[in-house]
């Protein structure tokens, strides 16, 4: 069925189950990289004196994409929260150490990636994500 479209608002409205599409497909690019990262973070160290209970390997989180105000938004993100398993540190501080490249604020892995900004690194600064979505919208 096609849709008749008047104006711009009408044309922005009829391309919002698109937009919301490349932005969700966006965001799992995102969501798959930052996991990516957080699995090589916990095979750069074997911790010795401790047991992992992998909270932080599972506290990446992807909301869907949805409409908002006329926007496609999605969100991916480490929930800090998630983190509750830790004894005399937050979450928060287990993340900011992750991304600097340290396990239990010490620098004790090979190899350490900074989860979040090599995460950033690989999806978002360096253009992957646009160049993407031009390449499919070329199609």
């Amino acid at each position: 069925m096609a849709k008749v479209i008047n104006n711009m608002d009408d044309l922005a409205i009829a391309l919002q189950p698109t937009l919301k599409k490349m932005v969700d497909g966006m965001a799992q690019r995102v969501y798959e990289t930052l996991n990516f990262f957080l699995q090589r973070y916990y095979d750069s160290y074997d911790p010795v004196f401790y047991r992992r209970q992998y909270d932080f390997l599972r506290s990446g989180f992807k909301v869907d994409a949805r409409i908002i105000r006329g926007k496609a938004v999605a969100s991916v993100y480490i929930d800090t929260d998630y983190m509750s398993n830790y004894y005399g540190v937050s979450g928060e501080q287990v993340a900011t150490w992750a991304n600097e490249g340290l396990h239990g604020e010490k620098n004790l892995g090979t190899n350490t990636p900074h989860v979040w900004d090599e995460t950033m690194a690989n999806t978002v600064d360096n253009g992957a994500l646009v160049s993407s979505i031009l390449q499919k919208l070329r199609m």
